[in-house]
């Protein structure tokens, strides 16, 4: 490992392996990415549902997703890499009156960004997702160019390509400490001995706090534990098979009933879904919860009955990386100087990563983001003025 170098980054996820691969493009290719565990994208990455899509409420999120989901779509071609990419859309199912009423103002903002998405009637989203039951379905929109793409895949892209400029990759080694000469960071220390280094940048996702605290500054970021199911088709097989016709969805879709937060989506011959636990406390615990799952098919056999004798194959856990606006924190801290952050995604960070990782890197390398990063400010916390996401799931 390197005792010297221009930036250090924690946390081999997409967001790290994403400035590494947009920094070594900048020219910038004497960094270390350190990774605590054997393998990249082992957290939050390798944990997550892989959707992405361009339906926030946020102006600046949905910004964040034109560019991102542009750059997965031509991913082979830029990176190098191919990746599982599907625009099957995103389907949210609405109940609520209100609900309805702030998805109106969010779909104008989205369609002034230019983004094709649409209310479409119960009719309509019944043959985008056969088999959904409607009952008390009071709107619907679709965003045709939303859809499902492969973390493992683009990690490992941005990792392979950043590798091939000269960014050396660390896996099995973890961020202990710092050092700071006044407000400045000098040394990053590791379990592998020190790194002198003027830039530390802190992609460790739902452990961000902790990275914050070798500095003494605050990054309010916590961890929230979110489940993730696979039903197998009853009696085996695939729900492609025709006996199980209209039952479900042969696309990709991924349908979320917002006021629930249940959603689902196919994956190979089974169905991914999951669900949010209001009731969730923050911690590091990734333990499955059977006797929540429980409360979950309560809900999904009420939108999709196809669910009701379905078997759940196998299950997981993984962390959102919350905060207390539900924005990320992408830039610098105004306490340490050489101190950034890129963490904080509140449950859609993969989806961002490619955006996100570039932004960060035109400001590390001195470059014009051309992107306001005010609503992603580590200072905004402090200020107490935060306008933030409404649609997380």
């Amino acid at each position: 490992m390197k005792r010297t170098a221009d930036v250090v980054i924690a946390g081999g996820g997409c967001m790290g392996c994403s400035v590494a691969w947009h920094l070594a493009q900048r020219g910038m290719t004497n960094v270390v990415l350190l990774e605590r565990e054997p393998q990249l994208g082992t957290g939050s990455t390798g944990k997550n549902a892989g959707g992405f899509r361009h339906q926030f409420s946020n102006s600046a999120n949905i910004a964040l997703s034109i560019e991102s989901i542009e750059l997965m779509k031509n991913f082979e071609a830029i990176v190098g890499t191919p990746i599982d990419f599907h625009q099957d859309g995103y389907l949210f199912l609405l109940s609520r009156s209100a609900n309805v009423d702030t998805f109106k103002k969010n779909v104008a903002l989205q369609q002034q960004h230019g983004v094709d998405v649409r209310w479409v009637s119960n009719g309509e989203a019944r043959e985008l997702s056969p088999g959904l039951d409607l009952t008390g379905v009071q709107g619907a929109t679709y965003c045709p160019s939303d859809g499902v793409a492969d973390p493992n895949g683009v990690t490992m892209g941005f990792a392979k390509g950043a590798q091939a400029k000269g960014v050396e990759i660390v896996r099995g080694c973890e961020v202990t400490g710092a050092k700071l000469n006044g407000h400045r960071l000098t040394d990053v220390r590791t379990s592998q001995g020190d790194i002198s280094t003027p830039i530390l940048i802190n992609a460790a996702g739902p452990w961000a706090k902790s990275i914050g605290r070798f500095l003494g500054v605050d990054v309010p970021v916590e961890p929230e534990r979110r489940h993730i199911f696979i039903a197998s088709a009853p009696g085996g097989g695939s729900w492609d098979d025709a006996r199980h016709a209209g039952r479900v969805p042969r696309s990709k879709i991924l349908v979320i009933d917002f006021e629930s937060t249940f959603y689902f989506h196919r994956e190979g011959g089974g169905l991914l879904f999951g669900m949010g636990d209001p009731g969730e406390q923050p911690g590091f615990d990734i333990t499955v919860r059977w006797d929540f799952l429980p409360k979950v098919i309560e809900v999904a056999m009420q939108r999709l009955p196809a669910l009701s004798d379905a078997a759940v194959s196998h299950a997981w856990a993984g962390l959102y990386e919350m905060t207390p606006d539900h924005n990320p924190i992408i830039g610098p801290s105004s306490d340490v100087d050489g101190f950034y952050t890129i963490a904080g995604f509140s449950g859609h960070g993969f989806q961002h990563s490619p955006a996100a990782g570039r932004i960060l890197a035109d400001v590390i390398a001195g470059r014009d983001p051309k992107f306001d990063l005010t609503p992603f400010e580590l200072d905004r916390f402090a200020r107490k003025s935060m306008a933030g996401e409404a649609n997380v799931v």
